[in-house]
């Protein structure tokens, strides 16, 4: 067999030609494939003499190798200057400033119910919790709520699932905050004053109406407090709640078991071009209920009638949300939507005050 030098050669030049991953792949399938040129010769190998096949097959197989190496070689080096190419691209300054990430947002939950206790903090009353689940007690018995009260009916009340043969009382979710209430009493006694904010479920759904929902109540317990007090109390509230001067309150005899007196609330406000205006025009609208604390239920959480009284009241904060920020359906309060959320969110770290300012 001739001299394999031109033949090394001509593969090795088309090899440091070759300018992609294509073409070193074309090259090596002339080259070492099943059908070219070096494997064509191997072939030939056994047409010859023992003598010649030792040698030529020898110098081929070193030559197979050699071009075998040299594809690698090349194919390696230009997948080093394709990746030098992308970082040169992708090049980034760490010392730049980062970019902002996207920021969350307060709900408005969570807003007004900041913006409520920060208003009712101002004016010495503390915060109380209390379970979500209750029992019957507690959430209608010591509240003068009588067995036969239609609010007590399943189609109202959601009732845990009791096992067969459970004789302990019945519990529920509860259906107002006002529970805490009484546990507060039986907990510290009188005097006290304190609001009680949480989530309070009741079987209902439509565009002002939701099976869970937040509710805002408080209470007022010592020798001498009247319905007068309730009533400046109620007003510094809407005053400083929908950041007017001017608010008129008009209470309209109610009943609720819990308070005797009861009233409901109205607050003079404005519907004019569709816009809702708080503390003018000739409209009322209801916001909340209230009253004196009946005396039944300050016995039944410890606290003699005969010497303390008090009142209380309760309002929806999904209800004075929508009014203050203009949220047309409550349904949307709940389903999760970003843009809502954007939209109707609050700067995260913007902690109302009565100082500061409440809605930032």
């Amino acid at each position: 067999m001739d001299d394999l030098t031109p033949l090394r050669q001509q593969w090795l030049d088309r090899i440091k030609t070759a300018a992609d991953p294509a073409a070193i792949e074309e090259v090596r399938l002339a080259a070492l494939g099943k059908k070219g040129e070096i494997s064509l010769r191997m072939r030939e190998l056994g047409r010859m003499t023992p003598e010649e096949r030792q040698t030529t097959g020898r110098a081929l197989n070193e030559l197979r190798d050699e071009i075998d190496a040299a594809l690698r070689a090349r194919k390696l080096a230009l997948e080093d200057a394709a990746l030098e190419e992308r970082l040169a691209g992708e090049w980034l300054d760490v010392t730049l400033p980062g970019r902002p990430r996207p920021r969350g947002t307060i709900h408005p939950i969570s807003q007004v119910t900041d913006e409520v206790t920060a208003i009712f903090a101002d004016m010495g009353f503390a915060v109380a919790e209390g379970p979500q689940v209750e029992s019957d007690w507690y959430n209608f018995d010591a509240l003068n709520i009588a067995p036969e009260h239609p609010s007590r009916q399943e189609m109202d009340t959601f009732y845990m699932h009791r096992a067969e043969g459970d004789n302990r009382p019945p519990h529920v979710l509860r259906t107002h905050t006002s529970p805490v209430q009484i546990r507060a009493l039986q907990e510290q006694g009188a005097p006290i004053r304190v609001i009680a904010p949480g989530r309070v479920y009741r079987m209902d759904m439509d565009q002002t109406h939701t099976p869970m929902f937040h509710q805002v109540e408080g209470l007022a317990i010592d020798r001498d407090i009247s319905m007068a007090q309730l009533k400046w109390v109620l007003e510094e509230f809407c005053r400083s709640y929908f950041e007017v001067d001017e608010i008129e309150l008009r209470f309209r005899a109610s009943h609720f078991p819990f308070t005797e007196p009861s009233a409901e609330v109205d607050i003079r406000c404005s519907w004019e071009g569709g816009q809702l205006r708080i503390g003018q025009g000739d409209s009322w609208l209801e916001i909340l209920g209230s009253g004196m604390v009946h005396p039944y239920v300050l016995r039944s959480a410890g606290v003699d009638p005969d010497k303390w009284q008090g009142f209380a009241f309760g309002m929806g904060i999904d209800r004075i949300a929508m009014l203050k920020y203009g949220i047309p359906d409550l349904r949307a309060f709940f389903e999760s939507d970003l843009r809502w959320l954007r939209h109707y969110g609050f700067a995260a770290g913007d902690v109302p005050s009565i100082s500061g300012g409440l809605s930032r």
